[in-house]
């Protein structure tokens, strides 16, 4: 315990350190962060968004599985003004914690390709694979970059709570620029450059002496930055973190001099 302590002691100044003043760039290491989860995560809104989409339907020479520096085979609308596109497999749905409320689905990455031909078989060639291509994986136009270095805080944001509900790279605890999904977006009025306030529920402790149950206070244990909203769903990632973060905690907004 008194060794898990003086490690948290010592580890808290460092991860202050990364959090920057309004107004003032990120540092190299978050984004470079922030850019190495935007190529492999996206959010769509809607499941339709992705069952809708071109997909593949073979590997060259009818394999069923392609790879790096391959050719695949695609049927649906592409457009051959758009050279490069996205290979996404169906990920985890995302509801809302307290309505169920459908909010998105995460696509996750397979892989890039660039267009080669068009016809009822479209041909493209493999740039990039992080996994095998299965028949069915879809094709999706390459997002839009984000200018990390220009995310501000907005000068007028709403305020706005909510929780985790994910951490996309699979860990059970967050940390220090790790990358986590949020149950709120656009239409809640969370923007990108946004920060905000970690607070991790006090527990429930009994009274040794009367008996009876205590909730301890409610204590902020983190800074997160949204760095992509989309209209139900945000990314955000951490910059500061006192203690170990989890997926449930809860969030809300920060003023500027906070």
């Amino acid at each position: 315990m008194r060794k898990s302590l003086l490690v948290l002691l010592l580890w808290a100044p460092i991860a202050m350190a990364l959090l920057p003043p309004p107004g003032q760039r990120l540092d190299h290491a978050t984004q470079q962060a922030i850019q190495r989860f935007l190529l492999h995560n996206r959010i769509l809104d809607s499941p339709q968004d992705l069952d809708t989409a071109p997909y593949i339907v073979a590997a060259d020479a009818g394999r069923v599985l392609g790879s790096n520096a391959e050719r695949v085979h695609a049927r649906g609308n592409l457009d051959p003004s758009q050279p490069d596109y996205a290979i996404f497999r169906r990920g985890k749905v995302y509801t809302d914690p307290q309505t169920q409320e459908l909010l998105g689905i995460n696509a996750d990455d397979i892989g890039t390709a660039r267009f080669v031909t068009a016809g009822d078989l479209s041909t493209l060639a493999v740039q990039r694979v992080t996994q095998e291509i299965r028949p069915g994986d879809r094709l999706l136009r390459v997002a839009s970059s984000v200018d990390v270095a220009a995310l501000e805080m907005p000068s007028a944001a709403p305020f706005v709570q909510g929780h985790i509900i994910d951490i996309p790279r699979g860990v059970t605890q967050i940390g220090v620029l790790d990358a986590v999904t949020l149950n709120k977006g656009r239409r809640d009025g969370l923007l990108d450059g946004q920060r905000l306030s970690v607070i991790k529920t006090g527990a429930t402790v009994r009274d040794i002496l009367s008996g009876a149950p205590v909730k301890l206070p409610d204590e902020r244990a983190g800074t997160l930055l949204v760095f992509r909203s989309y209209e139900k769903l945000s990314y955000a990632l951490v910059l500061s973190a006192s203690r170990a973060l989890a997926v449930m905690d809860r969030f809300e907004s920060v003023g500027e001099s906070q």
